[in-house]
């Protein structure tokens, strides 16, 4: 599900090398902890200049990315858009609509361009006459242009039943029977009925099975019909599995799954899925019908952004659908300009920084940007620097107007950035749709190289020192030492990110004994599972964090047990942590205790205990409003 980090989550990706460059990853309190197989590839500027991050640190092993503490949900969109882990749902999980779609669909994308590329250059070739379509040579290379999307019902029934964790044979199954030649040539005979004639419901009855009509259609190049009906044969297998004795299971099922489905599907499934899909036809027309200017200035400006956030995989179907209903698409139709703004806007960024770091990723994401691959661009340049990702998207919005009003259409499938070109050709031989493409993408090119040349300054390039957000009222607090131990300047505590005072002003304390308690009234804000970390929140308005050791994240919360949890009410001197320093320094860390007050900037002064012995009766800081 895409969240407000996604964008944050795909620049960090992006710059720590690629998520193929991600050995593992761990977060604890306030920063991602990456161990990376190639720690070169890894863009610690870029990261350093991005808004949201607060420092990269490179240490011990790990390159770490420090957030703040909100890390838990950077870490989960990380892990989503780097698909860690096991991205598989487990048994009775939930997925959304994206995550479905895109688990159909997205195996299927690759093979899905290579054939459209073949039917457009196909089509330039006879328009041209160099090629004969009554050829041998001609036949062939349409067989394997043609192949999937003839075919879509049965390749769809692999990747569904992939998805709804249903035996793939009975899916490729289901998919065959749904384009099997026989039924396909029953609709050449004489219907029996037409229903619902001269509306987007109009359905013919050309047979009956068990006496009831079936309406027919034609599935070949269809999406919806195959992937209904195979969510429906999951569940249908699932009863055939619990039903069926283990000695004849091997075939009982997939017996069950196919003479229950299959019927359903043609008596039911089918129609209402066909009627569906001219729905959705419908509604895309009368959209595109009601100002194809505003229709490709919107689809163009935001296409970008549904990258980002995941949601273009949900238009897939819905341009599959058009393609297979209407001959061609009108959504991708406005998307003709995207990578080509951004590779302008790099070719400007080239020419135009002093920054040789910024230079290089640039020129590298330019030549990925020519043949579509952009996530080098947008999430490596163009997005961390803001305007001109703005500029990209304002550009392709104007192209998109500009190619679906002049009248560029989407035909088929295929390739992205200079491979786009196929896809506008019209097998009519029309040449109106592609001249347009072309005129569209030239113009954005030029519009978005101009006005980042005019407007680029590095100075655009700008850290940050975090993402906290002031307390709006707060009053003086006096904060008391969760440990009895020595005062130590944070200074002099051995991790760059606390000594430097980056993620809050504070001051540490090398504890005695084995336990920390809870140095104010207040409430716990966050309390880390590993219990090495813990934040508070006073009665005063004092945002508080405790770390117990430095790097003690590691330990998997070995040593530790926490005795609050979160959203919990404290009293001063009530145990929060208790952990064994003994063991933790056997395992050679470092225990030192870190107090940050991570809204520092909410009060005129912070007065901190002088470094020495302290017990926890004793002030530690005094805060003031």
């Amino acid at each position: 599900m895409a969240s407000k980090y996604d964008g944050i989550a795909r620049i960090i990706v992006q710059n720590v090398g690629g998520k193929n460059n991600i050995q593992s990853l761990t977060h604890c309190f306030t920063r991602l902890r990456f161990v990376l197989k190639d720690e070169g590839k890894a863009n610690m500027e870029m990261l350093k200049k991005t808004d949201g991050i607060v420092n990269v640190i490179n240490s011990g092993g790990q390159f770490q990315v420090v957030i703040g503490t909100h890390v838990p949900d950077v870490y989960e969109a990380v892990t989503e858009v780097a698909h860690l882990g096991d991205m598989t749902d487990k048994e009775g999980g939930k997925s959304g609509l994206i995550d479905i779609i895109s688990g159909v669909f997205l195996p299927a994308i690759s093979l899905l361009c290579a054939c459209g590329i073949i039917k457009g250059l196909l089509v330039v070739l006879t328009t041209l006459g160099l090629l004969m379509d009554t050829s041998g040579t001609y036949q062939i290379l349409y067989a394997i242009g043609d192949c999937i999307f003839y075919f879509f019902p049965v390749i769809l029934g692999y990747t569904a039943a992939k998805k709804f964790r249903c035996s793939e044979i009975i899916g490729i199954a289901i998919g065959a029977i749904l384009i099997y030649p026989n039924i396909i040539s029953l609709m050449s005979g004489d219907a029996l009925m037409t229903l619902f004639e001269g509306t987007v419901f109009e359905s013919v009855v050309y047979t009956k099975f068990l006496g009831i009509p079936v309406i027919l259609n034609n599935y070949t190049s269809t999406v919806i019909p195959i992937i209904i009906a195979i969510w429906f044969a999951s569940k249908v297998e699932k009863i055939a599995k619990k039903i069926s004795p283990s000695v004849v299971k091997s075939f009982l099922v997939p017996l069950i799954t196919l003479i229950i489905t299959v019927p359903i599907t043609f008596l039911l499934i089918g129609p209402v899925a066909t009627w569906i899909s001219n729905i959705i036809a419908w509604i895309t027309n009368g959209i595109f019908n009601i100002s194809p200017v505003l229709f490709g200035l919107f689809v163009g400006a935001f296409w970008q952004i549904f990258v980002i956030f995941g949601v273009h995989n949900g238009l897939f179907p819905i341009v599959l659908n058009n393609l297979a209903t209407l001959g061609y698409d009108y959504i991708f139709a406005a998307t003709c300009a995207g990578c080509f703004t951004q590779v302008a806007i790099l070719a400007a960024i080239i020419l135009k920084t002093k920054d040789k770091g910024l230079r290089t990723t640039s020129l590298s994401a330019l030549f990925s940007g020519i043949f579509g691959i952009t996530e080098p661009a947008i999430y490596g340049v163009t997005l961390p620097l803001k305007t001109p990702f703005i500029i990209s998207c304002i550009a392709s919005g104007l192209a998109g107007a500009v190619a679906v009003a002049g009248g560029t259409r989407y035909y088929n499938m295929g390739g992205q950035g200079i491979f786009c070109f196929t896809c506008y050709v019209n097998p009519s031989g029309d040449s109106a749709s592609l001249i347009w493409s072309i005129i569209a993408v030239i113009a954005a090119m030029v519009i978005s190289f101009v006005i980042t040349i005019i407007i680029y300054k590095d100075k655009e390039i700008q850290g940050t020192k975090g993402t906290k957000t002031d307390s709006e009222k707060v009053k003086d607090a006096v904060i008391a030492s969760p440990v009895d131990g020595t005062v130590i300047p944070l200074e002099e505590v051995k991790d760059e990110a606390f000594a430097g005072g980056i993620l809050g002003d504070g001051i540490a304390v090398i504890p005695e004994g084995n336990k920390i308690v809870a140095p104010v009234n207040g409430k716990v804000v966050m309390a880390a599972d590993t219990g090495h970390a813990v934040g508070l929140i006073s009665d005063e308005g004092a945002e508080l964090l405790i770390h117990a050791g430095i790097d003690t994240v590691k330990l998997g919360g070995r040593h530790f047990k926490t005795a609050i949890s979160a959203g919990e009410r404290i009293t001063a001197g009530q145990l929060l942590i208790q952990w064994d320093i003994d063991e933790i320094k056997r395992e050679g860390y470092d225990v030192s205790t870190i107090i940050i007050v991570t809204n520092a900037d909410a009060y005129t002064g912070i007065e901190k205990a002088e470094k020495g012995k302290i017990s926890t009766k004793e002030t530690l800081l005094t805060l003031r409003a």
